[in-house]
């Protein structure tokens, strides 16, 4: 059997309908954490959608995970320790070990801030992957 498994989350319009967290009291509407439904070893992802006006309503901060948040619609501001950073689609944020953060979906945002946050630990990667091993003989499948 081949190490790979695919899961439907859904087109962008329909990720306010999740509705999950990392524990009850931190669960709401627009949340699915989808490394609790695939098997990750070394990264996590979480899928969010924040309605016009509302906000996390919290700030976090890990010591050992780094996190990638990236914004696919909406307009929305995350802070960030002591700063404000504006995003939307296309915006791309990373997050450090000790950063304080946060995030609201501006209440004129055109629709629902959308975006996908990757978490990851351990040791660094390297800047080329090291591990990877080409296939020049092997057929394309289509």
């Amino acid at each position: 059997m081949t190490d790979y498994q695919v899961l439907e989350i859904g087109a962008l319009d329909e990720w306010r309908a999740h509705y999950g967290g990392f524990r009850p009291d931190s669960s709401r509407d627009g949340r699915r954490v989808v490394d609790h439904e695939l098997t990750m070893q070394y990264i996590g992802m979480t899928a969010n959608a924040l309605e016009p006006g509302e906000q996390a309503g919290y700030w976090h901060r890990h010591a050992r995970i780094e996190e990638l948040y990236v914004f696919l619609g909406g307009r929305g501001q995350m802070g960030l320790d002591d700063e404000v950073v504006e995003v939307g689609p296309g915006s791309v944020v990373r997050v450090g070990q000790g950063v304080w953060r946060t995030w609201r979906c501006l209440p004129e945002s055109p629709g629902e801030l959308r975006w996908v946050c990757i978490r990851a630990g351990g040791t660094e990667l390297p800047e080329f992957p090291d591990d990877s091993e080409r296939g020049p003989g092997r057929p394309m499948p289509w």
